[in-house]
């Protein structure tokens, strides 16, 4: 197991990934309307929360308690055509191409002070806007890769095989498919390693759910989202940020009462970081 697990959070702008940031790491970054508000990539690290420690701690009275730590970094918005430089463009990628693991904040709340990019609450087409921004971003670095190799003056045999799992590589994502998905071999795997894809790392998606949808448990298209999850092989859970941001201002004894009335025995938040722990350790 990793001791330095890092997770990047990515998303559109204005979904709540500041927000879920914030509550997962402790920080208090200032969350914007504005599309240009933010350009650069924040970083903290986030308690995973553990109620076996935390019985331990309350029967022996430790003058120190170490919880599990997970790294997560917070990129800028980004926006449909990022890959061609729109937005902030997708230079900011680069800062999250080590993580672990990829966290992709979906917006399926309603809130007429907070615009959404495309104008409407879509899930399923903000999840295909940002794959494939990151299906890009990917493919643009094998390119340039595949170039430098090909005007080399000498091929060398590791170059040789480097540049044909490229290519294979390069044909895949060309079909909008993962490389992931590719079955590569531990030797291609390991010819590829300091490129750090994107498109290689698993994702978690995680739904921002307004007040109404998680009384309801539901949101505009939650069906096609968890299909969608289902065929990919990814987790998803849903988060109200909002009421999360709530509860956690909260006295803990008023904490208590107000998740009692609401019927959750914890903070979706805490759900969330130990989910992300779980699927990387």
């Amino acid at each position: 197991m990793s001791t330095n697990l890092t997770s990047g959070i990515i998303g559109l702008p204005m979904v709540g990934k500041t927000t879920i940031f914030n509550l997962l790491t402790n920080s208090n970054q200032e969350t914007s309307n504005f599309l240009s508000g933010k350009t650069e990539t924040i970083t903290a690290s986030a308690k995973v929360p553990d109620k076996r420690i935390d019985f331990l701690v309350e029967m022996y009275k430790p003058k120190k308690t170490t919880y599990a730590q997970i790294q997560f970094s917070e990129v800028p918005g980004l926006v449909r055509g990022a890959s061609e430089g729109k937005g902030v463009g997708n230079q900011f990628l680069s800062a999250i191409r080590n993580a672990d693991l990829l966290v992709h904040v979906v917006r399926a709340f309603e809130n007429s002070e907070v615009p959404h990019v495309e104008e409407d609450i879509n899930p399923l087409r903000d999840i295909e806007t940002i794959s494939y921004e990151v299906l890009l971003a990917d493919m643009d670095l094998v390119e340039k890769r595949i170039q430098r190799i090909q005007a080399g003056k000498k091929l060398t045999k590791e170059n040789a095989f480097e540049l044909e799992v490229l290519k294979k590589c390069l044909a895949a994502l060309e079909e909008e498919s993962l490389i992931s998905q590719l079955g590569l071999t531990e030797e291609e795997r390991f010819t590829l390693k300091n490129y750090a894809f994107l498109t290689e790392k698993p994702i978690m998606l995680v739904v921002n759910i307004d007040e109404d949808q998680y009384r309801a448990g539901t949101y505009p298209g939650k069906s096609e989202v968890e299909k969608y999850a289902a065929d990919k092989g990814i987790a998803v859970i849903e988060i109200c940020g909002r009421m999360e941001m709530e509860i956690s201002q909260l006295p803990e004894d008023d904490r208590e009462l107000f998740m009692e009335d609401l019927g959750i025995s914890e903070p979706g938040i805490d759900r969330l970081a130990r989910a992300v722990y779980d699927y990387l350790a």
